[in-house]
Order: structure tokens, then C-alpha cells, then sequence
């Protein structure tokens, strides 16, 4: 089976956030993005971001209204780096859904093994920002559901027993598994989550 390496949902851009070729947009973006991701949202400030960046609070307020909306602009960045792997399955496998759902669940279980112990860029904002009214939340929500629907969708086309139970099985699955990467690292249970995925699809074949 071909290897898939997508960039993930779960981690920053790869790009120096202080690189002078970006334009200060995306230079803010960069340096918010490692920064929010390593060091947590509310203990990052604008000013940090500004120095990162190579740049001034004042550009950055005129790029981005507030540091929620900053926030909720990473995080929809991630998570559109992250829908890359749906369009790559269907490439690598074209018209055999059941090998796009195993190449994602070696794509995500290679990430585990492979990240640095911080876990999904998207969960962690969840854990950090609880008001439901801050603009980030629609964002996470959103990226969540839409992962959950496409695994839903790849199931039932793949002819799998309760497709919409094993989508739900293999998203806490590997909800679980990034918990435990933070947690325990990554030679912890999380580095089973390629097995127990297949014995899950195993387990809805009929």
C-alpha cells in the first residue's frame, strides 16, 4: 500500500515565521501558528507574535481585527491543510474506497508515531478556549464534524457494516490515540492506533 504523508489537521505550517520572502500576512499567520501550537493560545500575546513575525503589533492589527480572530484564522489554515488527504486517498486510490480508509488510517497513525508529543492543533484550541462564542469555536466544530461526515461517507461507500458506528469508532479512535501521544508519547497506546483501526473495518466487514 502506498504511503500517505499529509501535512495533518493537527500541526502548524512548516514554513520560518520570520522568513522575510512572506508578505507580513502570512509572516503573522507562521509565527501565530508555531506559536499558539507550542506554547498555548492565552499564553501567547500579540507582542510575542509581532516579534516572531518581524513585524509590529499596529501591522498585525491591520491584518487581523483581534487575537480571537487570529486565532480562529490559524485554526481554519490547519484544518484546510489537513482536508489534503481526502483529495490525495482518492488519487492513490481511485474506486476502491476501502483502500482510501486504510491508507487514512496508516496516513494518521505514521503522523502519530512521527509527532512530537503536542497532539492536534484543533483539539488543543477546544480545550483552551470553552466560551462558546468565541470565533474559533465554529471552526473547530466545523472541521471536526466535516472529518467525522467524509470518514462516514468513505465508509459507506466502501460497504462497510454500519458505516456511520465505524466512522464514529474510528474518530474517537483516533481522537484517543493523540491524547495519549501527549500524554504517554509516542511509543504509547496511540501507537496501536493503525492496528486497532483495522481490526475495527475487520470487525464491519460483512
Amino acid at each position: 500500500m502506498t504511503a500517505i504523508q499529509p501535512a495533518g489537521p493537527e500541526t502548524p505550517g512548516t514554513k520560518s515565521p520570520a522568513d522575510e520572502n512572506l508578505p507580513p500576512r502570512a509572516r503573522i499567520m507562521a509565527a501565530a501558528r508555531e506559536l499558539f501550537y507550542r506554547q498555548g493560545i492565552k499564553s501567547v500575546g500579540v507582542d510575542a507574535i509581532a516579534e516572531a513575525a518581524g513585524t509590529n503589533k499596529m501591522t498585525l492589527y491591520r491584518h487581523f481585527t483581534s487575537k480571537d480572530e487570529l486565532v480562529a484564522e490559524c485554526l481554519r489554515q490547519t484544518a484546510a491543510e489537513g482536508d489534503r488527504i481526502w483529495a490525495m486517498l482518492e488519487a492513490a486510490y481511485p474506486d476502491d474506497a476501502k483502500a482510501q480508509l486504510r491508507g487514512w488510517l496508516q496516513a494518521v497513525g505514521a503522523h502519530i508515531a512521527e509527532d512530537d508529543g503536542r497532539g492536534c492543533a484543533l483539539a488543543n484550541a477546544a480545550v483552551e478556549l470553552p466560551e462558546r462564542q468565541h470565533p474559533a469555536r465554529c471552526v473547530i466544530e466545523e472541521c471536526k464534524m466535516a472529518q467525522r461526515a467524509k470518514l462516514a461517507a468513505l465508509c459507506a461507500k466502501a460497504g462497510l457494516i454500519e458505516p456511520d458506528m465505524l466512522a464514529d469508532e474510528l474518530f474517537m479512535l483516533l481522537e484517543g490515540a493523540r491524547v495519549c501521544s501527549q500524554s504517554m508519547g509516542p511509543s504509547g497506546p496511540g501507537a496501536r492506533l493503525t492496528r486497532a483501526g483495522e481490526a475495527l473495518i475487520a470487525a464491519h466487514e460483512a
